[in-house]
């Protein structure tokens, strides 16, 4: 079979296609949705992409948050299928209580564009099976609202339960706390994360990596998981 892969398109979304392309090249099929409808189109999993919906008001990503369509994608994760949120996409799963914590301003206070290294921290999910825990990889980011903050309590919850999916490596460039890239749900379906994978899928457009420049390919592994989650439930 080929897993369906639907990336939902918001006012203000900027990486949309970006995701429908990675998604393809991972050998996908990418469906494209839309924030205003309640139907998935029968997909088999979800990308919520970057950019800033809503023109990040209120607070980034939270009109997202109360789109229609996202009604159906928070039943489509309780049925447990695999929905990634890319940067605005993670912010809206927080702000949709599909992941704790909370997304605010960067520390510096400033926008930020890096080829960021990241630990995978959790190699067991629909979106990070590719991996190896610990591994380490390259993966664009580029926000001004990436900072992760939650309690302490929450924070050391997330560390015990083994929530927290990816870790920056090197240099915070938001200030998250505990240097915290990205987290999943305990069922290992819904994963966020700050930095863009659909961005390091192909040669000469990726980040810059200690064999060649532009040469990254580490966020084909995001939809390359995803994609064998679908097909190996399916078998």
């Amino acid at each position: 079979m080929t897993a369906r892969i639907g990336v939902i398109t918001f006012p203000g979304s900027l990486d949309d296609r970006d995701a429908q392309r990675a998604i393809e090249i991972a050998g996908g099929e990418a469906v494209a949705l839309w924030h205003g409808s309640h139907d998935l189109d029968g997909v088999d999993g979800l990308v919520l992409p970057g950019g800033f919906s809503y023109g990040d008001y209120l607070r980034a990503g939270a009109i997202a948050a109360l789109a229609p369509i996202m009604a159906e994608v928070k039943d489509a994760a309780a049925a447990g299928m695999p929905i990634l949120g890319i940067c605005n996409g993670f912010q809206m799963l927080v702000e949709a209580h599909l992941l704790p914590g909370g997304l605010i301003r960067n520390e510096h206070q400033q926008f930020v564009r890096r080829d960021q290294r990241l630990r995978v921290e959790n190699a067991d999910t629909a979106w990070t099976s590719g991996f190896e825990t610990g591994q380490e990889i390259i993966i664009p980011l580029k926000n001004a609202d990436g900072g992760y903050v939650a309690s302490e309590s929450e924070l050391d919850r997330l560390e015990g339960e083994g929530l927290v999916a990816f870790r920056y490596l090197g240099v915070n460039p938001n200030g998250s706390l505990r240097d915290i890239a990205g987290l999943t749900n305990a069922r290992g379906n819904v994963v966020g994360l700050m930095p863009h994978p659909e961005h390091a899928v192909e040669e000469g457009f990726g980040p810059d990596t200690s064999a060649a420049m532009r040469s990254g390919l580490d966020g084909v592994t995001f939809f390359e998981s995803a994609i064998a989650t679908v097909v190996n439930a399916a078998a």
